[in-house]
């Protein structure tokens, strides 16, 4: 057999298999929908938002640290402790709270922030195949943008606190640990849950999200295990320079493989409600296109519809006429 008849027997081989099927065309429409570029740009705003949030952490720490000595000998010995700049002034006591401080820290993080949730909004209705048409203007995009920053980034500030308290609580007990990562496991879940359905212009019944939310929310709560062993294990014999170099490019590897967790999670469940599987397997060589391929080119070439009167229109030649 060569290449060609192995290339169409697995073709044949993964529309007859469900499972392997149904992976195959999430990770199709994820590469139509351009599943990469859309999650680069949300880690754009998100990384930017991440240092007016560690200045807003800084000054409340240097506030409250302030006055509690045992407190901040417990946070130097945890991850926080760990981490380049925050960690090094925690340890020689240098972190001092400051008014002007806290305020340009509030003003930046919500300004960064909606950047995130607009660029989520948009990747969101993008994988749903929402026409630009029948998405929220510049003005009712913000306003819905900032809204979801207040509920979700505080459920989310929320579920990390939790995550920590299972590792930082260790020495409770193994239950304490299990707990404390179960809880914040169901918020997760229920925050993905939550920011799916908002976060799309379309009318999405809340059954058809419950898979990708539950799949989101355990990754997220496996990367979170994983960024906080690299702090805590990685970072802690770094040099100065280096451990900033580190962090920075720890962070960053964070929040993209975030976007990409959530996008492939939102995505499957796209492919699952709108039946866009089995689809063809032509990654090297084109193959006849299936039910699913129709469904999902025509929902993608959708997109582009911008005015209330221009309609996009979707034909595919057969073969057998």
């Amino acid at each position: 057999m060569g290449f060609r008849g192995g290339y169409d027997a697995f073709d044949d081989f993964q529309r007859r298999h469900r499972v392997l099927g149904f992976a195959l065309a999430v990770r199709q429409k994820y590469s139509d929908d351009q599943g990469g570029y859309l999650a680069a740009t949300i880690t754009y705003y998100g990384f930017f938002s991440i240092f007016p949030l560690l200045l807003v952490a800084a000054t409340v720490l240097g506030f409250v640290l302030s006055a509690h000595s045992a407190l901040r000998r417990s946070i130097v010995h945890s991850a926080l402790g760990q981490f380049p700049l925050i960690g090094s002034e925690l340890q020689v006591r240098t972190l001092h709270g400051s008014v002007l401080a806290l305020a340009v820290g509030i003003v930046l993080s919500l300004w960064s922030g909606m950047g995130v949730f607009l660029a989520a909004e948009n990747a969101m209705n993008h994988l749903w195949g929402v026409p630009f048409r029948r998405r929220p203007d510049f003005v009712r995009s913000r306003i819905r943008a900032l809204g979801l920053l207040l509920v979700l980034g505080g459920g989310v500030l929320g579920t990390t606190v939790l995550s920590s308290a299972g590792t930082v609580g260790a020495s409770y007990g193994i239950a304490w640990k299990i707990a404390a990562i179960a809880i914040s496991t169901a918020i997760d879940i229920g925050l993905f849950w939550l920011a799916m359905r908002l976060l799309t212009a379309h009318d999405v019944s809340w059954s058809c999200l419950r898979g990708g939310a539950i799949a989101a929310g355990i990754g997220w709560q496996a990367l979170q295990a994983l960024g906080g062993w690299y702090v805590g294990h990685e970072l802690r014999h770094a040099s100065s320079l280096y451990g900033t170099f580190a962090g920075v490019i720890g962070l960053l590897s964070f929040v993209y493989l975030s976007a990409h967790i959530t996008l492939l999670c939102a995505e499957g469940n796209v492919v699952a409600t709108r039946r866009l599987w089995p689809r063809s397997f032509s990654v090297v060589l084109e193959q006849p296109a299936t039910r699913g391929d129709e469904r999902a080119l025509a929902q993608r070439a959708k997109v582009e519809e911008r005015r209330s009167d221009q309609r996009v229109e979707v034909a595919f030649r057969d073969d057998d006429a």
